[in-house]
């Protein structure tokens, strides 16, 4: 079979649909390498700071490794801006939507609300709440999502932080997407991101 006959998935056959996971289950296997290219991509983005988005992201992993996170959280701190390309007025949710499946439930969560959480820097220039964060002060991934932005993300501009190139991080983030998605074993706690 090249291709499947049907032109409405109502009416696929097991056949159909079965050799269409199998290209699917194909096709999957260059995630990463498609990450490490959309991270690539992020060397042109976003004009104005003193790094570009791709060197903050590489930044933001190297201080997250530095500060002896697993990597897990070093993978996701290298995404975490994944989105700013495509998806500017939600790039956390974009990214934590990319890394849920492979991760625990606080690297998601903290990648999906570290936009707001960053608010707490900037906000107020623009007449907004720096404190929004605080709607979430009860929740177990608080801390942790104050201390992504503090220690790692906001701190990410620096052009003269030593910062590894992408390929360093390519192999924690082929294993991180290798993984079998939503293991048990693996996503351990699971929150509700909202």
């Amino acid at each position: 079979m090249q291709q499947v006959d049907f032109i409405r998935m109502k009416d696929g056959t097991f056949e159909e649909y079965h050799f269409l996971e199998h290209l699917e289950s194909e096709f999957n296997k260059g995630l990463a390498d498609r990450i490490l290219n959309a991270l690539q991509g992020l060397a042109g983005t976003l004009s104005g700071y003193k790094v570009n988005r791709l060197e903050h992201s590489l930044q933001t992993a190297a201080r997250a490794e530095a500060d002896g996170a697993d990597e897990d959280m070093i993978v996701g701190a290298l995404i975490h801006d994944l989105g700013d390309d495509l998806a500017p007025y939600n790039h956390s949710q974009y990214a934590a939507s990319i890394i849920r499946p492979y991760v625990r439930g606080e690297v998601s969560w903290v990648l999906h609300h570290h936009g707001l959480f960053q608010n707490f820097y900037y906000a107020h220039h623009f007449g907004g709440d720096p404190n929004e964060r605080d709607q979430y002060r009860d929740h177990p991934c608080f801390q942790l999502c104050v201390d992504f932005c503090e220690r790692w993300d906001q701190a990410s501009f620096d052009p003269d932080y030593p910062t590894p190139p992408l390929e360093y991080f390519a192999p924690m983030l082929r294993r991180i997407f290798a993984r079998k998605p939503f293991a048990p074993e693996v996503l351990m706690t699971e929150f509700s991101l909202e």
